[in-house]
């Protein structure tokens, strides 16, 4: 029975299966037609203008709505004007857990865990946005995706088809620059206090920002930012996300679901970096939507965009 207000079987079945499987209420969806329908016709625009694939940036802190946002442009973009959009996640370009392993052994023991530049495969990275991004060479491209609960690359890639008009590419530290020598120096929290006395982890992420994500990022034609409040609400966000990847998993099936410590320590790895961007994204990219601490959007900035 639909109760009063319930408009649940009303929805298309692209909305119906995006609240499915992202967990989300119904109330997502007229947030995300106010604030994202403009962009949607905006990368459409610019993709037909261009008449070439387009790659996209999203940046947002951990938890705070890439995989959603990017999952509604994908199907809103295809269902309003029928252009094919992939979604690729910069986690899906982790390193294997043995490659990362090896890494922590020679550079520093941080680098076990995933997350920060210097533990994703960029070659690998690059060699897919060529092929995805000049379709002409082949029919379809193998993309990598990783398992999380397995902290480690699935042995087959996905085989996507081409073309593809919009490649989303969303990251929690893409868009972040390196810092300077001076900023280096003072550890931003006790994991880098206790951990990182030397400096050696912390200077190698920056190492590998610039010369491995600068040059990423000449490749973008638009910038997105989800903007968290600041680092202290990532915690809960990223929290929530565990849960809810608890109860999709299920008890039974076996998969390594993190605690609320191993959470917080594991966030703390992202500190830094996400604090850069945080301070300095805001004002360079050219789709900002600023969140309060709900994760809901309370305002947005288009940047020199129609």
């Amino acid at each position: 029975m639909v109760e009063k207000g319930d408009f649940s079987n009303e929805l298309p079945q692209w909305q119906k299966r995006l609240l499915k499987q992202h967990k989300l209420d119904p109330s997502y969806l007229s947030s995300a037609q106010y604030w994202f329908d403009p962009l949607v016709d905006s990368l459409v625009s610019l993709a037909e203008s261009q008449n070439r694939t387009l790659l996209v940036a999203v940046n947002g802190s951990q938890g705070s709505g890439k995989s959603t946002l990017c999952a509604y442009l994908e199907m809103a973009i295809f269902t309003k004007y029928g252009s094919s959009v992939l979604t690729l996640s910069l986690d899906d370009f982790y390193l294997t857990r043995q490659q990362r392993l090896k890494k922590s052994e020679e550079i520093h023991p941080l680098l076990a865990t995933r997350g920060v530049p210097g533990t994703h495969d960029m070659a690998l990275l690059s060699d897919t946005l060529d092929a995805l991004l000049d379709p002409e060479r082949m029919e379809s491209v193998p993309v990598p995706r990783f398992d999380k609960s397995a902290d480690d690359r699935i042995a087959e890639p996905e085989m996507v088809g081409l073309p593809v008009n919009i490649v989303l590419l969303e990251g929690w530290c893409l868009g972040a620059r390196p810092q300077s020598a001076e900023a280096l120096l003072e550890a931003v929290n006790q994991l880098e206090e206790l951990e990182d006395t030397q400096r050696i982890w912390r200077s190698h992420i920056n190492a590998v920002l610039a010369r491995d994500f600068l040059p990423l990022y000449e490749r973008v034609d638009r910038w997105v930012m989800l903007q968290a409040p600041g680092f202290d609400n990532v915690y809960q966000w990223r929290l929530e996300q565990e849960q809810k990847l608890a109860q999709a998993w299920g008890a039974a099936s076996g998969k390594r679901i993190m605690n609320d410590a191993q959470v917080e320590r594991f966030i703390e790895h992202f500190r830094r970096v996400t604090q850069v961007c945080l301070t300095d994204l805001p004002d360079s990219v050219d789709h900002l939507y600023v969140l309060d601490k709900s994760r809901k959007i309370h305002s947005s900035r288009n940047k020199g965009v129609v």
